[in-house]
């Protein structure tokens, strides 16, 4: 019998292209019911993004669920989704999370790896549910690099940034005032390649509308017709999609040509081969 060596659990994450929190995903802990209102939830938010925790209550009793506000208005917290729309500003910046300036209103984007956005969303599974994190360039729409996670904590943000930084490097990068995007661990990661750091206005998800519309594409076409079982089923299925969009999937806006297509026709990257399997994985 040949000697096996022994793979510690970051070599085998490495190998198979996933992060730690992806190989040690676990369930949380939500009830059937409440998985089953994060579900409406969602498809509802993607549908009337202005809906806040009082009108999504009046729906769901609507559709015959017994739900307070209080409790759509948690589980809107634990997805991570709020309604879109301008409030009063009261509270008071934490000096250890900049806050930057929007920088693309009346930009002309013209060329791929001038701006890359990013955002997060709710992905539902049958037993449980994970975020997702995208990478993307804003011209081409391409997916640059993707992350899922049991948690919403920055670590798989900033694997997501690094791993699409390995592939190119943009003259601008936009998210949310997420506490992800805002944290020290991921804007240093763009100060140190002197990218210029532009952020959506509170409560204007239209600022990043780019990563809204890939969002409902990755729902409609990929995650509700799927009803994953487990994070492995997650893994596996949004591989294979971003795999297609990136590749084959043509955009109306892009003349139907494919994401790839736009991206590449240019030089955005020099080694197009690699970059195309990397993002095919996941992006790691």
């Amino acid at each position: 019998m040949s000697e096996t060596t022994s793979l510690s659990i970051a070599e085998q994450c490495a190998l198979l292209g996933i992060s730690r929190s992806g190989f040690y995903y676990e369930p949380l802990g939500e009830s059937r019911l409440n998985l089953e209102l994060m579900r409406l939830i969602d498809e509802q938010y993607l549908k009337t993004p202005f809906y806040g925790a009082r009108k999504l209550c009046v729906w769901l009793l609507e559709q015959g669920y017994e739900v307070n506000r209080k409790r759509i208005k948690r589980l809107m917290q634990v997805m991570g989704i709020e309604a879109i729309y301008q409030k009063p500003r009261t509270t008071v910046l934490n000096v250890e999370h900049t806050k930057y300036p929007y920088l693309l209103r009346n930009l002309a984007i013209v060329r791929p790896n001038q701006v890359w956005a990013t955002d997060i969303t709710y992905i539902p599974m049958r037993r449980g549910f994970l975020y997702l994190v995208a990478v993307v360039d804003w011209f081409s729409r391409y997916v640059l690099s993707w992350e899922l996670s049991n948690s919403l904590d920055v670590s798989f943000c900033v694997h997501a940034l690094q791993s699409a930084l390995s592939q190119g490097t943009p003259e601008i990068f936009n998210s949310d005032q997420g506490c992800q995007f805002t944290s020290m661990e991921f804007t240093g990661v763009l100060k140190h390649k002197a990218i210029s750091i532009s952020m959506d206005g509170k409560g204007r998800a239209l600022d990043n509308i780019i990563v809204e519309r890939l969002w409902r594409s990755v729902k409609y076409e990929e995650v509700y017709i799927k009803d994953y079982a487990q994070g492995q089923d997650a893994y596996e299925g949004l591989g294979g999609y971003f795999g297609f969009f990136n590749n084959e999937r043509p955009h109306q806006s892009l003349g139907y040509r494919t994401p790839s297509a736009v991206y590449f026709e240019n030089g955005a990257m020099k080694n197009s081969r690699a970059s195309h399997k990397k993002t095919a994985h996941g992006g790691v």
